[in-house]
């Protein structure tokens, strides 16, 4: 995808909610395309949008370590990060990746505290995964925006191996696919396939305006103090 179209995209959906490209999604009839799985909730609100990057997971099925104590620590855990389980989809991330992690809804920590952040840094907006996510007070503290169906404890080793990247995967019933339109707030995640993206995301602007405008009223019935979501104008 050209740079242009990345950042015509990520303007688009810059305000929307997810409710707002869901109705946007309805009105050109994709009624029952691109809202991921409920089970998957963010373990903090926020909202975020983005383009989604890829990355695919699957068990491990190979021996188990020969290695325990310090041999494990020492020689064992870091060959299994470069050989069976590496992220060299984080070798590649552009600012404004929304990171869709398919770990075959294994209840594995692939992503925690740390890396988690140093995605961040390269400029990844999110993250979603079906699987789990580690270290989940700290990566609430650091407001690293997640969503996951649950907190995990496992690490990676003898668990999970890397599969495949920039791919199309499964996560929570919908397939994604590398360049599409990511955005998830508290009421979950909605996918918009890149060819329908603009179209969409002029619907979803529409729905946003037009509630905008009328909470504005309310607010002003109602005595209310106006903030960020209803906008200047009444």
């Amino acid at each position: 995808m050209a740079e242009a179209s990345r950042e015509e995209l990520l303007k688009a959906y810059e305000s929307v909610r997810v409710c707002d490209v869901r109705d946007g999604m309805d009105t050109l009839g994709l009624f029952w395309t691109g809202s991921v799985s409920p089970d998957i909730r963010p373990l903090w609100r926020t909202r975020v949008h983005g383009i989604a990057r890829t990355a695919r997971y699957v068990r491990y099925d190979g021996p188990m370590p020969a290695q325990t104590g310090d041999a494990y620590w020492d020689e064992f855990v870091g060959s299994y990060y470069r050989e069976i389980c590496p992220y060299p989809w984080m070798d590649d991330i552009r600012p404004g990746d929304f990171a869709m992690i398919d770990q075959s809804e294994l209840p594995v920590g692939l992503m925690g505290s740390a890396n988690t952040l140093g995605g961040i840094k390269k400029g990844v907006v999110g993250y979603v995964s079906n699987g789990g996510c580690r270290d989940t007070d700290e990566v609430i503290r650091q407001r690293v925006p997640f969503w996951t169906p649950r907190s995990v404890q496992p690490m990676v080793q003898m668990r999970l191996k890397f599969d495949d990247m920039q791919c199309t995967v499964d996560i929570g019933g919908v397939a994604v696919h590398p360049g599409d339109v990511v955005v998830a707030d508290g009421d979950g995640i909605i996918v918009v396939p890149r060819k329908a993206a603009m179209e969409v995301a002029h619907y979803a602007n529409r729905e946003h305006q037009s509630d905008m405008k009328t909470r504005r009223r309310l607010y002003d019935s109602l005595g209310m103090e106006p903030d960020e979501t209803v906008g200047d104008d009444a």
